[in-house]
């Protein structure tokens, strides 16, 4: 009798899904065009509540009353933020969808963005700073799993899509945050609210991909019978009805992912180049304009460490995805980023311009991390938990270095320790890149 049903609805899945055979290419056309928009408006949004207040942090030192260590403590909320609420991602994911979680940490973007220059106190900012990087932080984690799940053949290229217009949305708010303040009135408050406009926009595409309860998504999972139904039966009748992969469950069996020693270089990797980039983001505009550059400047010179990411973002993932060890490309960056830190100590003034470029090119360990993320697992599940578990523990490893950076440089009085600490950081992260790097899956690692 079960066997019997099973036919039957088996049957009924297929004869539905030829009815609806002609409008399938239209649909799947419209979501995937309406998919790419909410993947770049997304990105756009994952870095300005960090790069706006770098650009502004003096200001808001003298606004809030800060010392250099709760400064430092503020640079280092991002990576604990993005530690503590990344490794939910997963779990919320296969519960409420992929597409719907993405669509609420805009809107808590949105919301904190606009919360935290008029929230009163360095607690309250630090709060809602929270809350906007509750949002990034979940954002992260999934858009590695999406891009997976719905352009599988093509991970490097949406990757470096992805990763461009990041690069592209901290550059921005680098760039324009101090000009734009002081067109707005030069209060540093309305320079940093008016970020809030663009994450709102990023809120938009998503609505369509927020699932509703005994909508299609639950419908998908119920007709690929049994748990032996192939990834490639539960991708083909996910694709049946149009809209519905990027709010579907991320799926599969667990992996003890802790027994991978890819993932573990993987995560060191991520958290090591986070906390070089979290420095950048946080103290570099600070570093010039302690050397003598005006605070304009300063904010251009990181606008310009910032865009570089824009065409590298596009294309390291491109050729990292060709290559079978991204080894190589992991010691390049690193030898960029040595380079950038001699200049800023020996001469922080008379080279800016070359030192933000090189560091610049040595911030593009992010995208690479990114595509390895999608390369070192081989189903949509496991780059699930690959991402949390990179993320998540390599923003844990990042909390430290911007609040020591800070600490050193309120006790020492100048730059040269923290600049020392940032480039022996480096080290170490171009070992462990090149170890996670290794053409391997955590599939079988895990399994061993």
């Amino acid at each position: 009798m079960a066997s019997q049903e099973t036919r039957t609805t088996t049957s009924t899945a297929v004869r539905s899904s030829a009815a609806d055979e002609p409008q399938r290419p239209a649909t799947r056309a419209w979501t995937t065009r309406l998919l790419v928009v909410g993947i770049v408006l997304s990105a756009l949004n994952l870095r300005p509540a960090i790069t706006s207040l770098g650009a502004l942090l003096e200001e808001v030192r003298d606004g809030l009353g800060m010392s250099g260590s709760v400064a430092g403590l503020l640079t280092s909320v991002p990576p604990l933020c993005f530690a503590v609420f990344g490794v939910t991602a997963p779990r919320l994911a296969r519960r409420f969808g992929a597409g719907a979680v993405v669509c609420a940490g805009m809107v808590a973007i949105t919301a904190g963005l606009l919360i935290r220059p008029y929230a009163g106190g360095t607690a309250g900012f630090l709060a809602a700073s929270a809350l906007a990087l509750m949002g990034i932080a979940v954002s992260n984690v999934l858009m590695p799993v999406i891009v997976k799940r719905w352009f599988p053949d093509r991970v490097g290229s949406m990757t470096g899509l992805y990763s461009m217009a990041l690069a592209l949305g901290t550059a921005a708010a680098a760039a324009i945050t101090v000009p734009m303040t002081d067109a707005l009135g030069g209060s540093w408050q309305t320079g940093l609210a008016v970020w809030a406009g663009l994450a709102a926009a990023a809120v938009l595409p998503w609505i369509p991909f927020v699932r509703r309860p005994g909508g299609a998504g639950r419908r998908e999972h119920a007709r690929v019978a049994g748990p032996e139904a192939s990834a490639d039966a539960h991708a083909r009748v996910e694709g049946a009805e149009g809209s519905t992969d990027a709010h579907a469950r991320v799926e599969g069996p667990a992996l003890r992912i802790t027994r991978s020693r890819t993932a573990w270089a993987l995560a060191v990797f991520f958290g090591l180049q986070a906390t070089a980039a979290y420095i950048t983001m946080g103290w570099m505009a600070q570093i010039f304009r302690d050397a003598g550059v005006a605070a304009s400047t300063a904010g251009l010179l990181l606008a310009v460490t910032m865009v570089m990411g824009v065409p590298l973002a596009f294309v390291i993932p491109r050729v990292a995805a060709r290559l079978p060890h991204q080894g190589p490309i992991v010691l390049a960056l690193g030898a960029c980023g040595l380079a950038g830190y001699a200049g800023l100590y020996f001469a922080p003034a008379g080279g800016a311009w070359a030192w933000a470029l090189l560091l610049g090119v040595a911030n593009c360990a992010f995208p690479l991390a990114l595509t390895m993320v999608g390369m070192r697992a081989r189903s949509g599940a496991g780059v699930a938990q690959l991402s949390a578990f990179a993320q998540s523990t390599g923003y844990l490893i990042s909390i430290p270095g911007p609040l020591l950076v800070g600490v050193l440089y309120q006790h020492s009085g100048g730059w040269g320790l923290p600049i020392a600490l940032m480039a022996a950081l480096m080290v170490p992260q171009m070992v462990v890149g090149v170890l996670a790097g290794r053409d391997r899956t955590v599939e079988d690692e895990a399994a061993r």
